[in-house]
């Protein structure tokens, strides 16, 4: 079968990861698969002639809202995979909302990634919760064997005098509702105490005005670093290297990075949110937290 994907696809993303893996394992199954980025088009008759001139004969999108309007009035079957934002955030705005509810209405099926996301969607749309699925989201890490830590310390700024150096690394698009300058001040406050504590955010810049923002604020805080996106394989050793990863997002759908640091046995503080909490037994499988102070 010939499927279309549409995802949001900027590089490094949770969202591209995910769509991604999605990719390979429906072509690993036999089918021919197209990922194309929803943020290359402007409107559903753009994919409709998409769709014609590629023969697609079914559609798989990610993200109710940014990836599921442009496959309205498809002449096709298509599914959607619901993406986080969509459900916790884009749902309070009026106009989003309608436009998801037209799109659930019009799909073959929906996937949730845990129990609490299609309660939520079946809240606001009742008609549909029978074509809401839950499937958890598989994840698969690659630790570079060549990764260099030193020059991955040296590029934060980090000194490297010292051997105990307990780096806390989080990981995220940096837009507002990753929320990663929620933690930046009580790290520096530990830092100040600590020395060898160091909190590393890495991730690409989706959002420049925000991105300038953190930018000034981390250039004024000692203890806190930036860094820029690095492939999937460096990122998945430097995760290994790190003493745990943090999570402080306002909402979460599925947080891939989470379920990367528990396959490689890396500890995970999150923030006590219902995408974290779906994944993380408090004190058991990671640490949740509710306030920066905790």
């Amino acid at each position: 079968m010939r499927l279309l994907l549409l995802a949001c696809l900027r590089a490094q993303t949770g969202n591209a990861t995910t769509a991604g893996r999605i990719q390979d394992h429906l072509e690993a199954v036999g089918h021919i698969c197209s990922l194309k980025d929803a943020f290359g088009y402007e409107n559903p008759s753009e994919i409709a002639n998409l769709i014609s001139a590629e023969k697609f004969e079914a559609a798989l999108a990610i993200h109710l809202y940014k990836g599921g309007r442009l496959l309205q009035g498809s002449r096709i079957p298509f599914g959607i995979i619901f993406g986080g934002t969509d459900i916790n955030e884009d749902i309070k705005h009026e106009e989003k909302h309608r436009v998801m509810g037209a799109v659930l209405e019009e799909a073959r099926f929906a996937v949730a990634f845990t129990e609490k996301m299609k309660e939520l969607a079946a809240a606001e749309w009742p008609d549909a919760r029978s074509k809401i699925y839950i499937q958890t989201q598989g994840i698969m890490t690659t630790p570079s064997a060549t990764f260099n830590w030193k020059r991955f310390l040296q590029n934060a700024g980090i000194p490297q005098d010292t051997e105990n150096v307990r780096l806390f690394l989080l990981i995220c698009g940096l837009r507002r509702v990753k929320d990663p300058l929620y933690l930046v001040d009580v790290f520096s406050e530990w830092h100040r105490r600590e020395p060898h504590i160091h909190l590393v955010i890495i991730g690409p810049a989706v959002d420049p005005q925000f991105t300038s923002e953190v930018n000034e604020k981390i250039n004024r805080t000692p203890g806190v670093h930036l860094l820029q996106e690095i492939p999937q394989d460096d990122l998945h050793a430097a995760v290994k290297r790190c003493f745990a990863v943090v999570n402080s997002s306002i909402s979460e759908g599925m947080s891939a990075a989470i379920l990367e640091a528990m396959d490689l046995d890396v500890p995970v503080l999150a923030r006590n949110i219902p995408g974290n909490a779906a994944i993380i037994r408090h004190k058991d499988t990671g640490l949740l937290f509710t306030d920066p102070q905790s």
